[in-house]
């Protein structure tokens, strides 16, 4: 019988839960010596979960060798692959392999499984949706939910090959599907530069034996640690729960893709959740309730007509309580602040560079200049033509500026998941700029949106009105779900319309992707699929209104050279694109100045 010592240190109602959990795995395995650590707080958040991961556990050791595959994972590891990728993928390998195996015998897993993923989907989404291994995570949960397995190809390939481990009988074709879905989603020079399957199995445990470990597992290599290490990496691939599931579940559905439409389908009672959960994942509203009722009645129209706004200052700074989404928020800010001391000096001289820019272009509109004029102060050497002439044209002049010096400019960053890996990158753009314009006395406001499930959560970083201290809190931005790009300019432009200055300007931070996930709830009218051409046409129709309202816009690019087509298309000719942040501040400069030079009198 296995060692239950660790059982010690568990409350009642936790003894009690392991035990139920254990009963179960070793009951579908047959193994009564299976010794494998449960999670005994999963069953506390939700019992499909934790029923499911004891199943799955049971199963996996009953239909294949564990030790074989995990000895492959830890080979695979040896020679450089991603440890969190490849056990992530494996989870999905085992999974599907080992639940279809189960099913004949025990048909209510099928009912287990689904109540679990739902929780999956609902708890989960974000951080699935940032990494590979959890998009593919997320298509094989639809697929299984809805019975919609569309998906943009690398996930579709991947998908394909894991839902083919139902018909696998031996844990050789799972090492297989593993190592061809890893080198070709998450690592395609890994064969070139280790070697393939067939040498990856090959490598003898003396040679692993003699490498260190520690950046691995914090253990030091030897003999006999091995069998440790491996039963850590079972533990790893066989786990169900994700590594930052949040404590609590508010909400449930599932997600379709049809014709690239996506939709999620939640029920009646998963959308009355739906604001705690935004309140709880994106901090509390600054608005009263009133006054968020007043913005969605006033902006949320037309294709935006089942849509809600959020405004917040975000969990960091308005958290409900300390969870999941509120420590991952505080990681962000960490790495957002450790990226821009780590460009200090380039940021500064960004920062040098484009304040000058704005000053010399401040100075130049501020210059007055001599009219004639038919009041005003007399010119002397005019009035001999009183009397003499027909026409003696206008007798006075009158001093004025050349072109108003009264600005104001909104900054919104695009904050959804695909701009996660240059989320410090654009917080260090977005604070540059802020930083120039208030080195020169240009009142602008910071904010950030992405889009979840109806709501357009719109993040306020810095007021109107702020002191150029706040300036700093734009590298509190973060990214997360998606975007509804021409909602959030709709009410970034609404924010700068409020405004007193004569002369107003909107630069927007993106990647020219919008896209949305649309939410299908009971008794209520839909958004309109928000993706592709309808997203991009959206956005264009949103900046050029506000154009023809006397606001400029500017886009900066922020996105892979393959969306500058749609970048294009969303703001004419408008829009910088920085493939070097050392030429930032020149090139946005540039751009900003040219709008200022304008001799129409409206920016």
């Amino acid at each position: 019988m296995e060692n239950l010592d660790y059982l010690e240190d568990l409350t009642d109602e936790q003894l009690n839960a392991e035990m139920r959990m254990k009963n179960l795995m070793w009951t579908v395995s047959g193994n009564y010596k299976l010794d494998t650590k449960l999670d005994a707080g999963a069953y506390k958040r939700s019992k499909y979960i934790a029923m499911y991961d004891a199943i799955r556990q049971g199963a996996f050791d009953r239909f294949f060798d564990r030790d074989a595959f995990g000895m492959y994972i830890l080979k695979k590891i040896y020679y450089g692959a991603d440890e969190k990728a490849l056990t992530s993928l494996a989870q999905l390998v085992v999974d599907e392999a080992s639940w279809y195996k189960l099913l004949p015998e025990r048909p209510g897993v099928r009912e287990v499984r689904r109540q679990a993923f739902e929780y999956l989907l609902d708890s989960c989404f974000a951080s699935l949706n940032e990494t590979l291994p959890g998009k593919i995570q997320l298509v094989l949960i639809r697929g299984e939910l809805t019975g919609d397995w569309a998906a943009e190809k690398k996930l579709s390939d991947a998908v394909d090959l894991i839902r083919a481990c139902r018909n696998y009988g031996g844990t050789f074709s799972l090492i297989w599907t593993l190592d061809r879905i890893y080198n070709s989603v998450i690592d395609k020079g890994f064969v070139k530069n280790h070697g393939d399957l067939w040498f990856v199995l090959d490598t003898p445990l003396e040679d692993m034996k003699e490498m260190n470990w520690r950046d691995f597992l914090g253990e030091e290599a030897a003999a006999e640690r091995m069998e440790e290490l491996l039963s850590q990496i079972e533990e790893k691939v066989t786990a169900f729960n994700p590594d930052e599931a949040p404590k609590e579940p508010e909400g449930g559905g599932s997600q379709t893709e049809k014709g690239g439409k996506r939709v999620v389908v939640v029920d009646a009672a998963a959308a009355a959740k739906m604001y705690t959960y935004i309140e709880k994942n994106y901090g509390k509203s600054y608005l009263s309730e009133a006054e968020q009722d007043y913005m969605n009645r006033r902006l949320c129209k037309g294709v935006h007509s089942d849509c809600l706004l959020y405004y917040t200052e975000g969990i960091v700074n308005a958290p409900v309580l300390v969870n999941a989404q509120y420590v991952r928020a505080k990681q962000h800010v960490a790495n957002n602040q450790r990226a821009f001391i780590n460009s200090h000096n380039l940021v500064n001289r960004n920062v040098e560079l484009m304040t000058a820019a704005l000053k010399q272009a401040l100075f130049l509109r501020s210059q007055t200049e001599r009219l004639t004029a038919d009041h005003g102060t007399v010119i002397p050497n005019r009035l001999w033509r009183v009397g003499r002439t027909e026409d003696p044209g206008k007798l006075f002049y009158m001093m004025t500026k050349s072109l108003s010096n009264d600005y104001a400019i909104g900054i919104l960053m695009d904050g959804s998941g695909s701009q996660h890996d240059r989320q410090a990158a654009v917080a260090i753009q977005a604070y540059i700029i802020a930083d120039s314009l208030s080195n020169v006395g240009i009142p602008h406001a910071v904010s950030s949106f992405c889009t979840f499930w109806d709501y357009t959560v719109m993040q306020k970083f810095r007021g109107w009105d702020d002191p150029k201290e706040k300036d700093r809190k734009i590298l509190e931005f973060q990214t997360s779900a998606n975007n509804r790009d021409g909602l959030a300019i709709r009410a970034a432009g609404f924010s700068l319309a409020s405004r007193p200055e004569a002369n107003k300007i909107l630069i927007v931070l993106s990647d020219g992707r919008p896209n949305d996930i649309i939410v299908n709830r009971p008794g209520s009218r839909n958004p309109q699929p928000y993706y592709g051409d309808i997203g991009v046409n959206d956005t264009a129709f949103e900046i050029r209104r506000l154009r023809e309202a006397g606001v400029s816009v500017l886009g900066v690019f922020t996105g892979i050279e393959s969306d500058l087509p749609a970048e294009q298309k969303i703001f004419g000719r408008d829009f910088a694109y920085i493939r070097d942040i050392r030429n930032f501040s020149k090139v946005v400069s540039r751009y900003i100045v040219r709008l200022m030079e304008q001799d129409t009198g409206e920016v």
